[in-house]
């Protein structure tokens, strides 16, 4: 193998959506069959050209390796899936008599089809974005099928540029991974790295062959204690993995990235591995100190490539100290490089494109295109010295000094407030006393509910952009969604649900809706970052202290609470979720601005009981996201995240029914701090695993009201009245049908009508079917 230079500047990944979600576009275009697979690709290829030129432009280079190859039309983790040939047999139909998958196939796998599920969907670190879940067996024929990566690669070289090839890295594939069905007991899917490994050395060759210089493997899992594998087979693996891969002679350069935080004990056997370039993540992580000798003479022989610029979130952030910490690696090794810390997949295009955000503000942000001109710049500032940067180094530091003394960014009434909190400000009445109060709702064994949103159809959505452009008057727009919301109510009395939602179609976003609302928010116009597959989100900004002028939902709840005798949801975002899916300020400790947030929740749910509403819905599907992934940070965060939670509910009375919800969540990893928050009812997200955390539920005592959820609503298919009865008979058995509720997976809005109908009548059937299955002993004594 000929060694290349590492490039001084690169980043991790870059957002492949596109810049007006052009990727979104077509693929869905292709699900609803108005393109094919050819238009598809020729989409995409497109996007992948501006993409190159776009970096190249911002201070990336054309033929050094510096840009990453990191599209996917779905989920890297499916993509490493499917390059591999990890194809659960349910989908095994799908492959050619070469054993490769097609478009169709791929999603077909991301999203299932009619019988089949498909693959698990969860969390990706301590990030918004959720990645398909692999599933391995003993039986798994692993065997290359990179045709898709080599000629994306192939695409690049043709337009003049040698880009980086990346794919999820062997130890955290398997890692990620969960066992296959019928796989034994005790095996564990990293049980099959030996298997693994020389299909990874085999792609490498393969690209070695078609020019590639480096390769990148991202192995965020070597920074994770929150992996369920003992840390020292993990240590192994990584031994293991990289002394074959770095062994081989017919490959390319090998960089392996560690994102999300510091590798810790990851880091001697990664430096001890024959590789050319590590990638420390500085945002989360720290640099190594003080390493052993034998640690700090392996580094001494690579690059060590600096995360430096935050991949995380939008802020511009302190350069100075940036480069700083880039300069202080060369301590360790004279090949130094600076990147961001994770892939820009994060965090939105370009704040360019944001002419509505006051200019000030601007002034304070960065989206992906101002980071790759900080990388580039501060990659300047290596090879060139620090004098050369000294200008862009001083600007930021006097934005980042503007930002501080702007107001609003500190407001004396919301720290007075803070500050008066009391012991008693975080606790409601014992649950066995609400429980008894909440007797008078006159709910039915297994009630059933739905998780808050319903279909956003097509004329809310215009209805909603004429709003914006002026061509519907405040009031038009609130009686058609009242219309809405009268639909939606009648809708839910003839499916026979008992507690109702009024549908949520007033909000174009559960956390959006809200920033809107509150004082110390901006939103964008053009922020959209990937959440899954080709659901984006627009996360807002939370620039300074948060307090709530006016009440929220009272006007949208009571009216729905007007049109019917059922009980009718209130429904909120909690702080944690507020905080997690937002860009939040990085000036003050995150527990700080949750607790200013669960104040102005805290103030909306009084003025709801006051209008009468006596179910309150509280969101958290973000609780387990923010975990941290270093046991150690572990405490404390849940001490802040489940107190923000408390003191936003801790002045509900007693008769009132507090909801919360979360998803795509390993919820026996939290289950303590679910038990903490002490909400009335919790629903979880649990069809796509086949009702596995039910386990966790019976085995962990857990005591007060759980709905696991019985419909996958991110994906197409309707499950069958069956399908569900199975999924609730399981819950049946192992938690008491008192506790009991039934509901869906998470909202139905990015769902049709027609799917969400049918499939909200077979949960009734199902429900109906299970009630008289447990009166059944009653009858017969």
């Amino acid at each position: 193998m000929t060694a290349h230079a590492f490039p001084t500047g690169t980043i991790l990944g870059y957002p492949r959506i596109g810049r007006r979600r052009e990727l979104k576009r077509a693929v869905e275009a292709f699900w609803a069959g108005t393109i094919d697979a050819a238009e598809l690709e020729a989409r995409a290829a497109e996007l992948r050209a501006a993409t190159r030129e776009r970096l190249a432009a911002l201070g990336l280079g054309r033929d050094d390796s510096s840009i990453p190859e990191s599209f996917s039309y779905y989920d890297q983790v499916l993509d490493a899936a499917i390059a591999v040939g990890a194809v659960p047999e349910r989908f095994q139909r799908l492959q050619d008599d070469a054993g490769r998958i097609d478009l169709a196939g791929y999603f077909t796998i991301a999203r299932g089809e009619g019988d089949d599920a498909p693959l698990e969907m969860t969390k990706w670190f301590d990030s918004n974005y959720h990645y398909l879940v692999p599933e391995i067996g003993p039986d798994t024929a692993f065997a290359l099928h990179a045709d898709r990566i080599l000629a994306e690669f192939a695409e690049a070289r043709a337009a003049g540029f040698l880009t980086r090839p990346v794919l999820v890295g062997p130890v955290t594939f398997l890692l990620l991974a969960k066992a296959a069905e019928g796989a034994p007991d005790g095996f564990r899917p990293i049980d099959r790295l030996d298997d693994l490994v020389p299909v990874y050395a085999e792609l490498l060759a393969e690209l070695r062959a078609a020019g590639a210089a480096w390769v990148q493997l991202d192995e965020p899992a070597l920074v994770s204690e929150s992996i369920d594998e003992p840390r020292d087979r993990v240590l192994d693996a990584i031994g293991v993995a990289y002394d074959v891969l770095g062994s081989a002679e017919d490959r390319p350069a090998i960089f392996v990235a560690a994102p999300y935080g510091a590798l810790g004990d990851a880091l001697p056997p990664l430096a001890a591995a024959p590789i050319e370039a590590i990638g420390l993540d500085l945002v989360r992580g720290t640099a190594p100190e003080r390493p052993d000798p034998a640690t700090e003479e392996s580094l001494a022989s690579k690059t060590l490539v600096a995360g430096v610029i935050d991949g995380h979130n939008i802020w511009r952030g302190d350069l100075a100290h940036a480069f700083e910490r880039a300069d202080a690696l060369r301590s360790l090794s004279s090949e130094v490089a600076v990147s961001t810390s994770t892939s820009l997949l994060h965090v939105p295009h370009d704040v360019d494109d944001e002419s509505d955000l006051d200019a000030r503000l601007v002034s304070w942000l960065a989206f992906a295109d101002q980071k790759v001109a900080q990388v580039a710049t501060l990659a300047r500032g290596l090879a060139e010295g620090r004098e050369s940067i000294e200008g862009d180094l001083d600007a930021a530091s006097a934005a980042l000094a503007d930002r501080a003394g702007a107001p609003g960014v500190r407001v004396p009434a919301v720290r007075d407030r803070l500050a008066a909190l009391a012991d008693r400000d975080f606790s409601r009445a014992a649950y066995d006393e609400r429980v008894a109060a909440q007797e008078s709702l006159d709910l039915p064994e297994l009630p059933t509910t739905t998780i808050g949103s319903f279909p956003q159809t097509g004329d809310i959505r215009r209805a909603r952009a004429r709003l914006v452009k002026g061509e519907l008057s405040d009031g038009e727009y609130r009686g058609l969604m009242r219309e809405e919301i009268e639909r939606v109510i009648r809708l839910q009395e003839e499916l026979g649900l008992d507690v109702l939602v009024h549908g949520e179609p007033e909000r174009n976003d559960m956390v959006q809706y809200f920033a809107e609302l509150l004082d110390g928010f901006a939103v964008t116009q053009h922020g959209w970052v990937q959440s899954y597959g080709s659901r984006c989100t627009r996360p807002s900004i939370l620039w300074g202290d948060v307090s709530r002028p006016a009440p929220m939902t009272v006007e949208w709840s009571t009216y729905a609470q007007s049109l019917t005798g059922k009980p009718v949801k209130g429904m909120l975002t909690g702080p944690v979720t507020i905080l997690a899916w937002s860009f939040v300020r990085d000036d003050q400790p995150l527990g700080d601005t949750a607790r200013q947030v669960a104040l102005a929740l805290r103030d909306e749910i009084g003025d709801l009981e006051s209008a009468g509403i006596r179910v309150i819905q509280v969101d958290e599907p973000a609780l387990r996201e923010l975990l941290p992934l270093k046991l150690a940070d572990q405490p404390a965060y849940l001490d802040w995240s489940v107190g923000s939670f408390r003191l936003a509910t801790g002045g509900a009375a007693a008769a009132t029914q507090v909801h919360t919800h979360l998803c795509y969540s390993e919820f026996g990893v939290v289950i303590d701090a679910i038990r903490n928050l002490d909400a009335d009812v919790t629903s979880i997200e649990a069809a796509r695993s086949r009702m596995e955390v039910v386990d966790d539920i019976s085995t962990s005592g857990f005591d007060h009201g759980i709905g696991p959820g019985v419909y996958d609503i991110h994906s197409p298919r309707v499950p069958s009245a069956a399908e569900v009865q199975a999924l609730l008979e399981r819950a049946v058995a192992e938690i008491p049908a008192s506790k009991l509720w039934v509901n869906p997976d998470c909202g139905l809005k990015t769902r049709g009508y027609d799917e969400t109908v049918a499939s909200l009548e077979h949960i009734i059937e199902a429900t109906r079917a299970v009630r008289a299955e447990l009166a059944e002993p009653v009858l017969a004594e």
